[in-house]
């Protein structure tokens, strides 16, 4: 692979940083979830896969009936916690869009050609390694979250204010629902927003269409 045209590819996958803000609703489990997607023209889904610490997590199988299920517009993420290369594979092979990986990114030279972009989550806990991944062309963008992913709490805004802005996709998440979301925007102006258990019902067992509604409505208003 030649990684020096990863950001003419990127480009070429329809991110416009410069666009309105971007919606991602993480952790889908089902296809019903897919159509809630549909239905409020998000930009991105996301897929907890490998990671069966996390109530979301599913498998490849399960991750192929969603995707199935969602408008070609809307990007498919697979996200991981320090992947091995195979994992990677079997992510590219099942179509995924983009890779989120939380934790280490495979740095062999037989690992380091992997094709799919890739979204690096951080958190509080490790923003200082941003500049690690900066210059890695593989890299399509940032997620920014807080110290226990998908825990439903925020984190202090201020701290991306730290973060160098580049033409690299920049997602806030962290404890993200209908009521603070405007509130966030306002404060970090990132090019997207990334939503799991702020959507969830309220025994957190799957997705709420109608908090959903309310999350992308309160963007877009």
């Amino acid at each position: 692979m030649n990684t020096q045209n990863t950001a003419k590819e990127i480009s070429d996958n329809n991110i416009n940083t410069n666009s309105n803000t971007k919606i991602k609703i993480c952790g889908l489990t089902s296809p019903a979830e897919a159509r809630y997607l549909n239905e409020n023209h998000v930009d991105f889904a996301g897929m907890v896969l490998f990671f069966p610490k996390s109530k979301r997590n599913i498998s490849i199988e399960q991750a192929k009936d969603i995707m199935a299920a969602l408008d070609a517009s809307i990007k498919r993420v697979a996200v991981v916690v320090s992947p091995s290369i195979e994992q990677i594979r079997q992510i590219e092979a099942a179509g995924f869009d983009y890779v989120q990986i939380h934790g280490e990114i495979p740095e062999t030279e037989a690992e380091a050609a992997i094709a799919i972009p890739i979204l690096k989550a951080f958190n509080v806990s490790d923003m200082d390694s941003y500049e690690k991944y900066h210059n890695d062309s593989r890299i399509a963008g940032y997620v920014f979250d807080a110290i226990e992913p998908g825990s439903g709490k925020t984190f202090d805004w201020k701290l991306v204010d730290n973060i160098p802005r580049d033409e690299k996709l920049l997602l806030l998440a962290g404890g993200l629902n209908p009521d603070n979301v405007r509130m966030a925007i306002e404060a970090v102006h990132p090019d997207g927003v990334d939503v799991s258990s702020g959507v969830e019902n309220d025994d957190k067992a799957g997705k709420n269409p109608d908090k959903i509604h309310d999350f992308v409505a309160a963007i877009k208003s």
